[in-house]
């Protein structure tokens, strides 16, 4: 008889994935993470074998269940699927994903239901860190249904509001990893920056590139994406993560003035292949960096603080609003908005090697 888990399929910004509750999966690491790759489909170009889309972007899962923490509702632990080999990667946080599991813990009973609107507090347990989500519940019920819409995906749906809390240092304990506003890896200029995502930042420029290219264009030339995995991992040492060559962080994220209006261009990259979007946490660390004097970022914007960073990427812009209580540029919070649906409530059935 073919085991089967209890899941639900979401949306959540620009991504889709699994959402899983922690008490149905097994404590084992290493079982757990056969059973994500099970359920994904990894290993294969198409994930055909699974029920994930083929590409980084929907090959997520979020799992959530009661914090343990006093100041949080509930924990989050995000798993990145490989798709091609059967890998999970649970060192980053996925902003995207993170709309989803406010909806989520809310219908699955894991927080008290509010009219108009319920606050979720969420413990990433990736990087010890707190994000406040807004969730819109009028009546005391979820609605996923509404008049806001995010570049990158089609129609319009409710609004949920994302506050970062805490995301400096998220991964290295630093804003500035390195200690450094700017470094020189492979004879090129960056920054690294620790905001809700371990980042290296490129003038796209100085890879010989207009910034303006189609995740496409971008991901055909292997030679040119070698260079880039280059100083991605000399960033990644450099910041204190070690060998990085397995790992998903640092993001190499190439920087270009905007063209429509907003604050500055950016792709991102997840980190071998060019999101077709932009993800929420990148976004976060991209509009710190902005507004951090000496950055390559804040050197190809200028100017000084801003409340409101417009960041385009090849599906559109997305708004970050950054408030800073105090003086340190640590304590900068970010906040976005966002939206999710629910696609599909159900159980996801196992091969037979899987661990019960």
């Amino acid at each position: 008889m073919m085991h089967r888990i209890p899941c639900v399929l979401m949306r959540g910004g620009t991504s889709k994935g699994v959402l899983l509750l922690l008490n149905h999966l097994p404590l084992d690491q290493k079982a757990r993470d056969e059973i994500l790759t099970s359920i994904m489909g990894s290993g294969h170009e198409l994930e055909i074998d699974g029920i994930g889309g083929g590409s980084p972007q929907t090959s997520k899962v979020a799992i959530v269940g009661p914090s343990k923490h006093p100041d949080a509702d509930i924990d989050y632990l995000f798993a990145q699927v490989s798709v091609q080999q059967r890998h999970v990667d649970t060192t980053p946080n996925c902003g995207n994903m993170l709309c989803a599991v406010g909806p989520f813990a809310i219908e699955h009973g894991l927080v008290r239901v509010q009219d108009p609107v319920t606050r979720v507090r969420i413990r990433n347990v990736n990087t010890n860190t707190f994000v406040d989500a807004d969730v819109q519940t009028p009546g005391g019920h979820v609605t996923y249904e509404g008049d806001t819409a995010i570049d990158g995906v089609p129609g319009r749906a409710a609004p949920i509001g994302l506050t970062f809390l805490n995301a400096a240092g998220a991964k290295t304990g630093k804003l500035l990893p390195t200690g450094n506003l700017t470094d020189t890896f492979d004879g090129v200029e960056v920054t690294c920056l620790d905001m809700a995502m371990p980042m290296v930042m490129i003038r796209a420029e100085d890879l010989g590139r207009s910034g303006q290219e189609t995740p496409k264009c971008l991901d055909a030339d292997p030679q040119w994406l070698q260079r880039l995995e280059t100083i991605r991992r000399l960033a990644g040492k450099a910041m204190g993560l070690g060998d990085v060559s397995d790992k998903v962080i640092p993001k190499p994220v190439l920087l270009s003035p905007a063209l429509h209006g907003g604050t500055l261009s950016v792709r991102y990259f997840m980190p071998h292949s060019c999101h077709k979007a932009l993800a929420i946490t990148g976004a976060i660390g991209l509009a710190t960096a902005c507004v951090l004097p000496g950055t390559v970022a804040q050197k190809l914007v200028g100017g000084g603080w801003r409340e409101q960073i417009f960041v385009e990427h090849p599906s559109g812009q997305i708004q970050v609003n950054l408030d800073q209580p105090g003086d340190r540029p640590e304590n900068i919070r970010a906040s976005v908005v966002r939206t999710a649906r629910k696609i599909l409530t159900g159980e996801v059935y196992l091969p037979d090697y899987c661990p019960e």
